[in-house]
């Protein structure tokens, strides 16, 4: 089994010991390194090369979201996952801007700390109703797609037009009468036409595009 290698920056000791615990609950993680500030995070990926980034925001020399904009820029490959006990909103729009893939609260269970991060590793985290609503005011727009969107099926747009109201691959299916894995393909090959990298993407293209009808999304 193929581990994903995680690098834990957190300025607290007891909460990288925390996240230790948490992980080690399931053999598809492995710790490979922890960094107390930004800037011990950015040279520690560099000389590791992780997978996955677990990012505290608040940390000493340099904040976790500025240390997500430089690693994402000079390893894009890297997942980032920021880790908070805030749960303002604000937060979490600034770390994806900055190319994160999400965000935890540290209260939270165990269970839903793996979960999440399952997904994660997946491209399976789904975007909450309420960030796709107000992506389009919050993101920058990504590059022009209109001759690569013009190349997808009816079905992909479909399953793009769900993407963008935040439904998992799982609802996807169910509500389509597919299976999970046919879910998965579609957007392996959705994201390979459109040249984007995961779900924020996709969901900030689909806005842009007119795929979802914002009048009628349900938190209107």
């Amino acid at each position: 089994m193929n581990r994903t290698r995680v690098l834990v920056a957190d300025d607290s000791a007891h909460a990288r010991e925390a996240i230790s615990d948490i992980l080690g609950e399931d053999r598809a993680f492995e710790i490979i390194g922890e960094a107390s500030g930004g800037e011990q995070a950015l040279r520690m990926t560099e000389e590791l090369m992780p997978d996955l980034i677990l990012m505290d925001i608040r940390m000493p020399d340099l904040d976790g979201l500025e240390a997500t904009g430089l690693i994402k820029m000079r390893f894009p490959y890297v997942k980032i996952v920021i880790i908070t006990v805030s749960d303002d909103a604000a937060h979490l729009f600034e770390a994806l801007k900055r190319g994160a893939q999400g965000y935890l609260l540290k209260n939270l269970s165990p269970s839903t700390w793996l979960e999440y991060l399952r997904a994660v590793v997946s491209d399976e985290a789904p975007l909450s109703q309420e960030l796709a609503y107000r992506i389009l005011q919050e993101f920058p727009a990504p590059p022009k797609q209109t001759a690569a969107g013009q190349s997808l099926t009816p079905r992909e747009r479909e399953i793009l037009n769900w993407v963008a109201s935040g439904q998992t691959n799982k609802e996807i299916g169910e509500g389509l009468g597919i299976s999970e894995q046919t879910v998965k393909n579609h957007l392996k090959n959705i994201l390979h036409k459109l040249q984007l990298e995961n779900r924020v993407q996709l969901t900030r293209y689909a806005l842009e595009q007119g795929l979802v009808d914002r009048k009628s999304h349900p938190l209107r």
